[in-house]
This record gives structure tokens, C-alpha cells and sequence, in this order.
């Protein structure tokens, strides 16, 4: 039997990555942009099953196209109007039939709908890790009061790369030399 590509239980969520939100971020988004494809493109190397969110679609539009290719046709996308994820219809039942217990979390904002859907999660039992260098929003000062309230209650914040390399663990992992293309691709 195969070495499973990935630890099983985990789920990347990527929230609100869309054009709308993008462009009103600074350098109009372009860093964030290519962080959230970057930890989208390695999550479907890596076989972790991918959601996205959008707030309000129908208004506000689609996940931006380069984050969504990146992904996959495998990532399932949830709309929503609430801010946190887990007001989006069916998310929490799609997370639970992937087997998900821990989440990754990426996308934006962070002081709005990344914290409130983090603070969810928690609540829910999931155990999340937010991808510090995949989150943003249109005022980094308002970051720090938030990670340090999102870490005292039970999240993790690391970069994506700490992540996906502790997943590797080591250099003969199967995916090893495709996740470095990636970080290169996306430095």
C-alpha cells in the first residue's frame, strides 16, 4: 500500500480570496493573491482537501481565478453572508464527510472573517493553524491584537512552508522535489 501523501484529517480553507477584497489590499493584493495559490496549489500536491468561501458571490463575485485554478477542480467552493465560514451552508458537514479535524486556514480579512471563523473552528473541535503568510487584510495594524487573541484561544500560527514542510518531514518524501518546484514557482 502507498504512504499517504499527506497526514489524514486535514482540510485547507481558504476565505474570501476574492478580486473584490484583493484589490483593496495593499499592492492591490498581489502578495496575498500569490500566497493563497501558493498554499492552494500545495495542498492539492499534497492531496488535502481544499473549500473555499466567498462572501456574498452574487454581489461581490468569484474566488479570484489563479487562487481557484491552483486548487483544483476537486476544491469545493461555499458561499456565504455571514462572516464566518461556518455560516456558509454545508461547510461544516463537507469538513466532517473529508474527515477533516484540523484546519488550515488562509485568505482574508484577518481581523473579520479569518478570526471569526477561527474562533468557529475551535469551538467546533477542529484544531486550526493559521497560515500567517496566506492571511491579510486592509489594515495590518489590526493583525497583532488579533493573532494574539486567535493563539490564546487554542490556533496555531505558523507561515504556510513551516506547515507543508513539517508535513514532508523529510527529504525523501514523495512530493519533496514537486513542493520545492512550488516554493520556488511562488517565491
Amino acid at each position: 500500500m502507498a504512504k499517504p501523501v499527506s497526514p489524514p484529517g486535514l482540510a485547507l480553507l481558504i476565505i474570501d480570496a476574492q478580486d473584490v477584497f484583493l484589490r483593496a489590499l495593499p499592492a492591490a493584493g498581489t502578495p496575498l493573491t500569490r500566497r493563497c495559490a501558493f498554499v492552494a496549489a500545495a495542498a492539492r500536491l499534497m492531496q488535502i482537501p481544499t473549500a473555499f468561501t466567498e462572501q456574498v458571490p452574487a454581489k461581490l463575485g468569484a474566488t479570484n481565478a489563479a487562487v481557484r485554478a491552483a486548487a483544483g477542480s476537486k476544491a469545493k467552493v461555499f458561499g456565504k453572508s455571514a462572516f464566518s465560514a461556518f455560516g456558509a451552508e454545508g461547510l461544516g458537514e463537507w469538513l466532517r464527510k473529508q474527515g477533516a479535524t484540523h484546519l488550515l486556514v488562509a485568505g482574508l480579512e484577518t481581523p473579520i472573517c479569518v478570526y471569526l471563523t477561527v474562533l468557529d473552528a475551535i469551538t467546533k473541535d477542529f484544531e486550526t493553524t493559521v497560515l500567517v503568510d496566506a492571511t491579510g487584510g486592509r489594515r495590518p495594524d489590526d493583525f497583532p491584537p488579533v493573532y494574539r487573541l486567535l493563539e490564546s484561544a487554542g490556533a496555531r500560527l505558523l507561515p504556510s512552508e513551516t506547515v507543508f514542510y513539517s508535513i514532508l518531514r523529510d527529504a525523501t518524501h514523495p512530493q519533496f522535489r514537486d513542493f520545492t518546484a512550488l516554493v520556488k514557482q511562488y517565491a
